[in-house]
Formats: structure tokens, C-alpha cells, sequence
């Protein structure tokens, strides 16, 4: 692979630096809830950026830093109340940026650093610098809102990133693909009106945000048709996402035909995830960055993003992340994972009915609603 067509990595120790405060997994401190760290930490992030530089995969990436996202980039998504409310908790003591959304002096510089990295991948890959991108973003975005964060995220990362790209004219038409176990609320808020950006969340049904992630929400006014959420029953394991994968949402992106695909990409999917009922392992995650590939290079020239969102298992993540990179960037350089084989062959792991006879109602109803669109 040439020096300029290398796979870009995204990174700043600044991102690692955020602290929500010792809460667990807990949106404030109560009588009876003993202080512990908070379940959304650098430790993961941290493990992931360290096993690629021990397995040796990091020196055949285009590794590089970013500067902040602007205030100007940033309003392009959020409110000017909600960004003065958070440059204001950030001079005094912090505190919670709207619902489970934690943060201390000094996590607002960390949430403008990582949108920064989102920024620098999507624009990087979107005018052709780059052939592909991964951010290692923290804290995570797609759970804020534009007046509001939530779900331990302050920051609209893929929102602020998606906009400034199509304001800079570099993307008109782009897909973004969530895979994290919780809703992409954020990204769904942000274009839920807009026909030219292709809102897709694969996640467990009825875990968080409560009130969000149906499959009825289909976008509205010229945008209908342009929101589609899988609420995936809890215990899905690589079976369901296979099928899902295969039978709506690779097709419902193809169809969409984008410039540009940017996934939201969590780990809490996972098998060992605490916050999460699913039961993917490594290898799921690497086949699914390899139909996204694949799937780039034949409808918008390969131009894919993947911006890091949540996983809470410091242990098991870097090696989901390691696994995403080595197929994102075609390398060779492979790190065993003890626990793959174990947990593909747990039971359940293969497609249930109840999983293909839900999988199946939304395909037939998505295409429903791509007649009313075209007719």
C-alpha cells in the first residue's frame, strides 16, 4: 500500500483526559451508591491506541492529531444556549450537560478535541486525501442532542463532522451507519428532515435512550424514507446482525447510493459489554467493517469513516477495535482474541425465528417505504 493511500488513525491525549467523576454507571451520586469510576472511561480508548502500537499495526497507518472543532463548527448542530451552558459549567464545576451526561472542568476542551478528530476524518476521506479513516473519539457523540447532551455525550461528533463537510462541499449525499448497542439518537435529531443524509442505527431495543430508536420513526417531510432504526431484541447474537445486515441494511445504503458512509462505531454490541445484552465478538465486528468496505468501493469510492462511540469492556474492546482496523486498512498484522471461538459458539448465537421473522417485517416495510418515495 503507497504512503498516501494509507488508512488514517485519528488521535489526541487530550481526549483521554475527560473525566465525568466517579459515578459509576449512574447519572448522579446518591446516598447509597458506593463512588467508583465511571462506566464511560479513557481505559478502553486507551487499551486500543496501546495494542496497536504493540502489534505494529499503528506504523502502517496515517496517523494524526486534529485541532478543536470551532465554535463556529460546532453551532452548526447545537444551540448557542446549550454551547454557552456548557462553556459556562466548564469555567465553574461542571456538572451534567442534560441527561446522563456528566462532565468537569476541563471535558469540554476533550469534547471539542474529539469532535476535531471527527472533523479532520470525515473531511480527509470526503476530499480524497485519504482512502479511509478511523477516530478515536472521546467522548462519544451520537447521543447528544442540538440543545442538550445525553448518554455520556456532550458533543454531536458525526453531526458536526457531516455538516461542515457538506457546508465545505466535499459530501452532498452521506449514509451514517450506527452500530453501537444503544440508539444514534443524536444523528437521527440532526437530518431527520433532511433526504440527502441516510440515518441508519442497528442497536438493542428498549435499552437507551428509552424513548427513541423505533422503527416507526422513518424521518419526516422530505426526509421521510431517510431514517431507518433496527431496535434489535436483547440477546442478538452474530446470526441476527449477519442477517440484518444482509437483508436491510447493506441494501437500504446501496440503494441510498452516498458520496460518503460514516459509521458510529461502538463495541457495546459485544459479548462482554456491561452495559449492553448482545453477543458479538471480534470477528462480527471485522466482517461487518468488511461489507462496509466493500460495499464503499462500489458505490462512493470507497470513501468510509468509522468514528469511535461507546464499549465499556476494557478489556475486550481493543480487540474488537484492532479487528475493525486490520480489515479497514487491509493489513496483515492480526492479534489472537482468547475469547472469539467462546463466545461464537455460545448458544443462540445462530438466527433465531423470532430475530428473521422481525428482521423480515421491517425489510418488507422498509421497501413500503421506498414505494411511497418513488411514487
Amino acid at each position: 500500500m503507497s504512503e498516501g493511500r494509507r488508512t488514517g488513525f485519528f488521535w489526541h491525549e487530550r481526549c483521554f483526559w475527560h473525566d465525568p467523576g466517579a459515578i459509576g454507571v449512574f447519572s448522579a451520586p446518591g446516598e447509597f451508591l458506593q463512588p467508583q469510576p465511571a462506566s464511560e472511561s479513557p481505559e478502553s480508548k486507551r487499551r486500543l491506541k496501546n495494542l496497536l502500537e504493540v502489534s505494529g499495526l499503528i506504523d502502517e497507518l496515517d496517523v494524526r492529531k486534529a485541532p478543536p472543532a470551532s465554535r463556529e463548527d460546532l453551532a452548526r448542530f447545537h444551540t448557542g444556549r446549550y454551547l454557552d451552558e456548557l462553556e459556562e459549567g466548564d469555567r465553574s464545576h461542571g456538572g451534567d450537560a442534560g441527561e446522563c451526561a456528566p462532565y468537569t472542568p476541563g471535558s469540554l476542551a476533550a469534547a471539542r478535541q474529539s469532535a476535531g478528530l471527527a472533523i479532520a476524518a470525515v473531511e480527509a476521506v470526503a476530499g480524497g486525501e485519504l482512502p479511509n479513516a478511523y477516530a478515536l473519539c472521546r467522548p462519544p457523540g451520537h447521543h447528544a442532542e442540538a440543545d442538550r447532551g445525553r448518554g455520556f455525550c456532550l458533543l454531536g461528533n458525526i453531526p458536526v463532522a457531516v455538516m461542515r463537510a457538506r457546508a465545505l462541499g466535499l459530501a452532498r449525499r452521506v449514509a451514517i451507519l450506527d452500530w453501537d448497542v444503544h440508539h444514534g439518537n443524536g444523528q437521527q435529531e440532526a437530518f431527520y428532515d433532511d433526504p440527502d443524509v441516510l440515518t441508519v442505527s442497528i442497536h438493542q431495543a428498549g435499552n437507551y435512550p428509552l424513548d427513541t430508536g423505533n422503527f416507526d420513526e422513518l424521518g419526516e417531510g422530505t426526509g421521510l424514507g431517510a431514517n431507518l432504526n433496527l431496535p434489535m431484541p436483547p440477546g442478538s447474537g452474530i446470526g441476527a446482525y449477519r442477517y440484518a445486515m444482509q437483508e436491510l441494511v447493506l441494501p437500504a445504503i446501496g440503494d441510498f447510493a452516498p458520496d460518503l458512509i460514516v459509521v458510529a462505531c461502538g463495541y457495546d454490541a459485544c459479548g462482554k459489554d456491561p452495559l449492553g445484552k448482545m453477543m458479538l465478538n471480534s470477528s462480527a465486528f471485522a466482517a461487518m467493517t468488511q461489507q462496509l468496505k466493500a460495499l464503499a468501493e462500489r458505490i462512493s469510492g470507497g470513501k468510509l469513516v468509522m468514528i469511535h462511540e461507546g464499549g465499556y469492556s476494557e478489556g475486550y474492546v481493543p480487540l474488537c477495535g484492532h479487528a475493525v482496523l486490520q480489515a479497514l486498512s487491509g493489513s496483515r498484522i492480526a492479534v489472537p482474541d482468547p475469547q472469539d471461538d467462546e463466545i461464537a459458539a455460545w448458544a443462540y448465537q445462530s438466527l433465531q425465528p423470532h430475530q428473521r421473522e422481525l428482521i423480515d417485517s421491517w425489510r418488507e416495510g422498509w421497501r413500503r417505504v421506498g414505494a411511497t418515495r418513488t411514487t
